[in-house]
């Protein structure tokens, strides 16, 4: 099998780092790119010119496409984009702020959006490519006290992967989004900034704070990334990939609760069409 390109963001820990190392030792090619690009000099070392280090923040478009051209460059095409880096800091809504939760949410959504936008006159150039978007199994389900910029950006690289996925079809361009239950990487430690929690937020925001905290996570990264490497050599991709078994657990109870309630409120919506029935019963737990 030839072996391919990959272009991976947030690449210095976490599920980057484990996702290259993956990559390589299955026999591929790896852009590797952070911030701090000397983090990534081990891997240099280790596995010589099959690796291209990058500086790079997501937040920046300009660079993103200047990353591309490196890659170009280098290998002469990208087979694999993945959109990893990304992070989250704690505090309820009212009082997290505005700079802040402005900021996450311009490295977790506008960094998925420049990189997936420098991406793609490549990838239709060749003739086609893969991208791996990383969400988390909160950016299915929701609802998570404390991580609303973050969580609203997963829903927002969701929506906007299912419309790349539409738009450029024809080019032969796949979309994989991922997404995560609890592993065991930084993304809950030293990287996470917890902010003041009001004393009115400790039930829903302080607990979760503990939780995230205090628990040990089951997820294997070095497994998730051995995981996403198989499955993106294969012909079909699913457009979602809950990886985890709380993950996957959340992802069917979420499933069937849409479905139970979309069935009961069905008649209450197609009331709301001119020539149907109306008015109709609400359902009986509305009340």
């Amino acid at each position: 099998m030839t072996p391919q390109t990959w272009f991976i963001t947030g690449s210095s820990r976490g599920f980057g780092r484990s996702l290259a190392i993956a990559a390589l030792e299955a026999g591929d090619q790896v852009v590797a790119t952070a911030r701090r690009p000397e983090q990534l000099t081990d891997l240099v070392e280790r596995y010589g010119d099959k690796v291209l280090t990058v500086a790079l923040d997501v937040t920046d478009a300009a660079a993103a496409s200047a990353a591309f051209d490196a890659a170009r460059d280098r290998f002469g095409r990208v087979d694999v984009v993945v959109n990893n880096a990304g992070y989250a800091n704690v505090a309820p809504v009212e009082t997290a702020p505005q700079d802040d939760f402005r900021r996450q949410f311009e490295t977790n959504f506008w960094g998925v959006y420049h990189v997936s936008k420098a991406a793609l006159p490549l990838l239709k150039a060749q003739g086609g490519g893969t991208v791996v978007q990383f969400s988390s199994i909160g950016g299915r389900v929701g609802g998570s006290p404390g991580l609303g910029s973050y969580q609203a950006a997963k829903f927002a690289i969701d929506g906007l992967t299912r419309v790349l996925a539409a738009e450029t079809a024809p080019f032969g361009i796949r979309y994989l989004v991922v997404e995560p239950s609890g592993f065991a990487t930084d993304w809950a430690g030293a990287s996470m900034e917890i902010q003041d929690v009001p004393p009115e937020y400790r039930a829903t925001v302080g607990a979760f704070t503990d939780r995230a905290r205090g628990s040990r996570t089951a997820g294997d990264p070095d497994r998730a990334a051995g995981i996403l490497v198989r499955a993106v050599k294969r012909d079909r991709l699913p457009g979602h990939l809950p990886l985890g078994a709380d993950a996957a657990r959340m992802a069917l109870d979420h499933a069937r609760q849409q479905i139970t309630e979309a069935e009961a409120w069905q008649a209450v919506s197609v009331s709301a069409d001119f020539g149907s029935a109306y008015p109709v019963e609400l359902p009986a737990y509305a009340e």
